[in-house]
């Protein structure tokens, strides 16, 4: 009689056992399910909001970048996205505003030293002058900024459209691709080389 207790314990150990392996066999393929389901391979490592970057250099602050939300991707991606716009003061080495940048989306490619602002994109610089695109390259070994799309360039006495423009990355000197507006042009004196219209 203990023989068959012993057994009959035996096969219930054994029940027991299969049950709590298929139990966690069950668990796992769920919680892979969970996870495949859950994780996206575009998803960012690291997310802020409400942030406020300080950049500097030789302990002398170069700009502040104030963004909504930035999200940092993987090594293997290596960029950050501000999906929901910036706002970016550049100063000088005396801390004067040299200009400012906002826009609606903005990406920084970190490998290769670009930044990139998209939709609604204004830079200001320290002579009132307004940029106005909706796409906007900054180059940061550069040091230039530069756009392929429409611009619009105000200035005091001037409003200048065109089909891009380069810059230093601080936007005090510029140029437009295919100029058109209201533009002033210096007039001078005509030289004595040059030729003279027929009277």
């Amino acid at each position: 009689m203990e023989s068959n207790c012993l057994i009959r314990l035996k096969k219930i150990a054994n029940i027991a056992i299969l049950l709590g392996v298929a139990m966690f066999v069950s668990c796992k393929s769920d919680l892979e399910t969970i996870q495949a389901l859950t994780h996206k391979d575009d998803s960012p490592i690291e997310s802020g909001f409400d942030v406020e970057v300080i950049y500097s250099q030789n302990a002398r602050i170069q700009m502040i970048l104030k963004a909504p939300r930035m999200d940092r991707f993987p090594a293997d991606k290596n960029y950050i996205e501000m999906p929901e716009g910036i706002s970016v003061i550049f100063y000088d080495s005396l801390m004067n505003i040299t200009s400012t940048l906002t826009a609606n989306y903005a990406i920084n490619y970190l490998t290769d030293n670009l930044f990139e602002a998209r939709n609604d994109v204004v830079v200001i610089n320290e002579a009132n002058e307004k940029l106005n695109t909706e796409q906007l390259i900054w180059d940061q070994k550069k040091g230039v900024i530069y756009s392929e799309k429409f611009v619009k360039i105000t200035t005091a006495d001037e409003t200048l459209f065109g089909d891009g423009m380069d810059a230093d990355e601080r936007f005090t000197t510029w140029e437009i691709k295919n100029p058109r507006g209201t533009f002033s042009v210096e007039t001078g004196q005509v030289s004595q080389d040059q030729p003279q219209p027929m009277q």
